[in-house]
């Protein structure tokens, strides 16, 4: 296989495959719009049925919904009570795959507990639920990644769970699912999916779709962000998968019908792993949707809303009534209740929830997660709705619809395609018992080193052998090596320093400045990867000082409305084009 490192260089790469893609013997077979997890796991799917394939992402990769999520891989039990049992199959399914064979690095077994407020009735309804998820995720052939459910005393419960308020419950179902870092898992991905061939180019926005004579779309014109230089790009098949944007990028066309997607907000709060005392998570159903209380490494995440989201879907935040909310329902179980003073972090996401036909009020949280794949004009497909977990199925049936009758001689083989970092995991967690005592890594970084690189954590080890001080941690974010923002830019394709805070680390929830006493560091081992100059680095540290700035004052806000509008008080790293329609 090629290299699998995203770079600046490898970005002009794509950028000029998509120029040249104008000359027939060169035109794309599937060129997909949207860098988040179905994009990318679009690319993956075409590029390994032997198609040539283009990724283009107008933000950073995974910088919309794919990386505001609840952070889980799950089944979706909450699916079983509107009886979904092909959805919460599918999922499952998804997600032992991924947890035994595709991304065993990123994707781990997280144990939850339902607790039960009725000690009969209640134990036998919740018991029998949980017993048919796992009975489903048993037809799935293979071995079983995780345990089966058990059943809990309350001094059980109250063992696992020491904060739980001794009234909220009489005993509890214990289950398990699994956890992922959404951003890293889609920036695996569009690493794999470079690595079989495919050209992916992030800051790279489509302003309009070509269409032959026949009125068929051949194509799109996309703008590079970071220079302002217009591609015409040509492609067989072009494939619409930017979630919130769907209907923008549809309209591009000029067509009627299409799909319709309801943007719904989902809003968490992370606060320091010390201040609830429990090894375990926890679901919560609200009036309005479910709560989670998630266990994620140093840290708690606990959320989430569902509301309706009709604003700009580039700048979705949190407002004060959101975290009140979230603060409210799980103070209703803890012992000891949160206090804003408490929360280390707050994000705010949009799901791309398909409505068929939905009337303006309806709940979003009654509209289905499964997905739609639709053509609204030839040469065009567009895909909506699902979820993270399922971004391995949305992408082979994206694909096979676009691509007709050839799907049957190309079928789709990403089951049997490891991630990035997979392949050799085994034989490097071995190996780093030898690196940590070379570079003095204690356990805990160890374990956070192998949980986001994987068997790619020899590539770290290769940087701090070249540079020394990249094996040391940052200075005011020392859950992170200096080798991590470095790796960033070096094999992961960040451009801006906000990539890096945002994504490619996670220190915009994870410390309480949201990483703005580490900006300057981290601004100065990416600038001589990118070439920046003394001003550049000034201007990258300033915007995102900027957007943290005006991110906090959002989150004080009482709505929507004045909270989307505080928020964009700060600039935007890369300027987004007026779309041609």
């Amino acid at each position: 296989m090629a290299s699998t490192r995203l770079t600046a260089e490898s970005r002009a790469q794509a950028l000029a495959a998509l120029e040249a893609s104008v000359s027939t013997s060169a035109e794309l077979d599937v060129l997909v719009i949207g860098g988040g997890v179905t994009g990318a796991g679009i690319a993956l799917d075409a590029v390994t049925r032997g198609l040539s394939t283009a990724v283009v992402e107008a933000q950073d990769w995974a910088s919309g919904t794919s990386s505001r999520s609840s952070k889980l891989v799950h089944g979706g039990l909450r699916y079983l009570q509107m009886l979904d049992f092909h959805l919460v199959h599918e999922a499952l399914t998804e997600r032992d795959l991924l947890l035994r064979d595709l991304a065993p690095h990123l994707v781990r077994p997280v144990p939850f507990l339902y607790p039960l407020e009725h000690r009969v009735w209640q134990r036998a309804y919740v018991g029998a639920g949980i017993a048919l998820y796992d009975i489903l995720a048993t037809l799935t052939p293979g071995r079983r990644p995780m345990p089966f459910h058990r059943h809990l005393s309350k001094a059980r419960m109250e063992a696992k769970f020491p904060d739980l308020a001794h009234d909220a419950a009489v005993g509890a179902v214990q289950y398990w699912d699994a956890s992922v870092d959404d951003a890293r898992l889609v920036a695996t991905l569009v690493r794999t999916a470079v690595s079989y061939g495919a050209h992916a180019a992030s800051r790279t926005q489509v302003v309009s779709l070509t269409q032959g004579s026949t009125g068929a779309v051949n194509g799109a014109v996309v703008v590079d962000l970071e220079t302002g230089r217009e591609i015409t790009v040509r492609a067989r098949s072009v494939i619409n998968a930017t979630g919130v944007w769907t209907e923008d990028t549809e309209a591009l066309a000029g067509s009627e019908g299409g799909l319709r997607v309801l943007a719904s907000k989902g809003v968490h709060i992370v606060v320091p792993r010390e201040r609830i005392r429990g090894h375990v998570g926890l679901i919560l159903q609200t009036e309005k949707s479910v709560l989670f209380v998630i266990p994620w490494s140093r840290y708690w995440i606990i959320g989430t809303t569902d509301t309706p989201w009709d604003l700009d879907p580039t700048h979705p935040v949190p407002t004060s009534a959101d975290i009140d909310y979230v603060l409210d329902h799980a103070n209703a179980v803890l012992a000891h209740p949160l206090t804003r003073d408490d929360i280390i972090g707050t994000y705010a996401g949009l799901r791309p929830l398909l409505q068929p036909g939905t009337k303006a009020g309806t709940s979003s949280a009654k509209v289905s997660r499964e997905h739609t794949v639709a053509s609204p004009t030839p040469g065009l497909t567009v895909i909506a709705g699902g979820k993270l977990t399922t971004y391995r199925i949305m992408a082979k049936d994206a694909v096979d619809f676009a691509i007709g009758q050839r799907a049957a001689a190309l079928p789709s083989i990403t089951h049997q395609i490891p991630l990035a970092g997979a392949v050799g995991l085994r034989a490097v967690q071995r190996q780093a018992r030898a690196w940590a005592k070379r570079f003095g890594w204690s356990p805990p970084m160890v374990d956070h080193l192998l949980h986001r690189y994987g068997s790619n954590l020899a590539e770290i080890v290769e940087l701090c052998d070249a540079q020394p001080d990249l094996a040391r941690p940052l200075e005011h974010a020392p859950a992170y090596l200096r080798a991590e923002v470095h790796y960033g830019v070096s094999h992961e394709g960040a451009l801006h320093l906000e990539d890096l805070l945002a994504h490619r680390t996670r220190l915009v929830y994870e410390v309480v400045d949201r990483g703005s006493a580490a900006a300057e560091e981290a601004a100065a081992i990416a600038a001589p990867l990118l070439g920046w100059d003394e001003a550049t680095v000034a201007r990258e540290v300033g915007q995102w000082r900027s957007r943290v700035t005006a991110f906090l004052a959002a989150q004080d806000a009482p709505d929507d409305d004045s909270a989307e509008a505080v928020r964009r008080e700060a600039e935007d790293v890369a300027v987004m084009q007026p779309l041609r329609v």
